[in-house]
């Protein structure tokens, strides 16, 4: 039984090295696909190399656990390379991702986990049976069918992974496969965006205005608690409120067509530019910003602002 399951499993990895897949889309190959293929044939063999007995000290002492960090510090410094419109930087951070990707499919590969050609086959496989509108018979005249569609064969191939893992009635759940190591605005972003592809959102904007008017009041209502209680301390529930309103915000960027997260990050790079610019007006008049005045402080501001 073993036996025959490797069997089906090599076949099937011929069909896709072939360019076909289990539904026997065909894919062509273009010169430039070749070209790419060349050089990622390269780079996993320079790392298995940098890996082996006489490679790289630091490369030989990395696990999976030790690179975590850099996978996560590779994907922002790839957001910052695509917002500076720079395409050579944008094009290097994207080569020490995929750097990041390799690695751990050597290090997967050599405890007998899976190799970098699972993964790729994996993605393939996925990203075929994710588009029968395109492979396949099914019909999506819009972005929004597509997603809609997308989000449907996800819940059924988690509640396949489900049955096989039992892992719980949970795991068909549209949201279930939103990961919580996110940030937290970018988690809250991923929950609501999957729900909405099944229709459950507001219908206008004007309905998270009412519900991020509702949240303030809920916050205001929880701090007059707190003041007749003569308590300075946040409880739980005062928390709860504050999640609740950041959560409504993240739904109106979303309803908007923004991305929250680098929303977020464009606002706080601009409050970064301000404040040090009013330090350097703090400066040049011979005194350090926390001494000002905040009167003084809020003229400075409004001048920055004001890109003086």
């Amino acid at each position: 039984m073993g036996q025959r399951k490797k069997s089906s499993k090599r076949k099937q990895r011929k069909s896709l090295r072939r360019g076909g897949a289990p539904n026997r889309a065909r894919i062509a190959i273009s010169a430039r696909d070749r070209a790419a293929g060349k050089w990622f044939e390269k780079l996993v063999a320079l790392q298995a190399r940098l890996r082996g007995p006489n490679g790289c000290p630091w490369d030989r002492e990395q696990s999976h656990e030790s690179l975590r960090k850099f996978l996560i510090e590779e994907t922002y410094e790839v957001l910052d390379a695509m917002e500076s419109g720079d395409p050579r930087k944008f094009s290097g951070e994207l080569g020490d991702l995929l750097l990041q990707v390799v690695f751990h499919s050597i290090l997967a590969e050599e405890s007998g986990n899976f190799t970098m050609s699972d993964v790729i086959e994996s993605v393939h496989t996925k990203m075929v049976r994710r588009h029968p509108h395109v492979f396949g018979a099914a019909k999506a005249g819009t972005s929004a069918a597509v997603l809609k569609s997308w989000e449907q064969i996800k819940a059924e191939e988690r509640a396949a992974e489900g049955k096989d893992s039992t892992n719980g009635a949970a795991a068909d759940s549209i949201v279930g496969g939103v990961s919580r190591s996110l940030p937290a605005v970018l988690e809250a972003y991923q929950l609501t965006r999957r729900a909405s592809h099944v229709g459950f959102d507001w219908k206008d904007l004007g309905g998270i205005f009412d519900k991020l008017d509702e949240e303030k009041r809920e916050i205001e209502a929880t701090l007059r608690l707190a003041n007749a209680a003569r308590t300075k301390t946040p409880t739980l529930h005062l928390e709860e409120e504050v999640g609740d309103l950041l959560f409504v915000g993240v739904n109106i960027a979303r309803f908007l067509g923004v991305d929250p997260e680098i929303a977020l990050r464009g606002a706080n790079r601009k409050f970064k530019q301000r404040f040090q610019w009013m330090e350097s007006a703090a400066a040049r008049e011979g005194r350090r910003l926390a001494d000002l005045p905040r009167e003084r402080m809020e003229e400075l501001w409004n001048d920055a602002k004001a890109g003086k």
